[in-house]
């Protein structure tokens, strides 16, 4: 089984020998702003995210958490920082697009390699599958219909992946919508998904990492 692949998002180089040290046995990837590994999540596609908080360039980690939390919903993130106070910390650890983990600097880094133990564990596609569970657990009435939700979806994307793969154009967001009946927002989060999970290459429609749609063209 291959290593898993982790992003790391610090700009600092001593921290960063710290956890190639501390992490060895996983791939490592780097970026030392969090813009830069925005560009890079198609390619990389990394099974966690540890992200800095204060980084190169000005920028601060938690202004792209929801970001990476919108494009990468499944994989979980760890926050580091020493500059985040109680309640900032709180406030990353809560909300649909919230981080998984939260460490304060200096890094204890057997604690770190144990939480990211922990987090490829439990989080990711684990967790995916345990939602699923507990639905089906569940006396919800509209369980059937959220795992419906699901195929459909799931049903929609390799529908398109067919219908690119077989025309090598780049993809009319407006006509797909109106083929499977949905929002044009829709079409774009399966295309993100699809180039995220490398079942398209970034080159057949390059916007779908950035792209959003606006209320006017629903």
């Amino acid at each position: 089984m291959s290593a898993a692949r982790i992003l790391i998002i610090e700009d600092d180089d001593l921290q960063y020998e710290l956890y190639e040290e501390a992490l060895g046995d996983y791939t490592l990837f780097r970026s030392t702003t969090a813009s830069d590994a925005m560009k890079d999540l198609a390619q990389l596609q990394p099974q966690l995210i540890i992200l800095d908080h204060i980084l190169a360039r000005g920028e601060q980690g938690l202004d792209y958490l929801g970001e990476f939390r919108e494009l990468l919903p499944y994989v979980p993130v760890i926050i580091v920082s020493g500059a985040l106070e109680a309640q900032q910390q709180l406030d990353a650890l809560q909300g649909p697009r919230r981080a998984h983990y939260c460490i304060a600097k200096p890094v204890d880094l057997e604690e770190l390699a144990r939480t990211v133990e922990t987090a490829l564990a439990e989080c990711g596609e684990a967790e995916v599958v345990r939602r699923f569970s507990a639905l089906e657990r569940s006396k919800r009435v509209d369980a059937q219909e959220l795992l419906s939700r699901s195929t459909d979806r799931l049903s929609r994307q390799t529908q398109i992946r067919q219908q690119l793969g077989r025309s090598g154009e780049r993809p009319n967001i407006s006509a797909l919508a109106r083929q499977f009946r949905v929002a044009r927002r829709t079409i774009i989060r399966d295309l993100q998904e699809l180039i995220r999970r490398g079942e398209l290459p970034l080159a057949v429609y390059p916007g779908a990492l950035t792209e959003t749609d606006s209320p006017e063209e629903n």
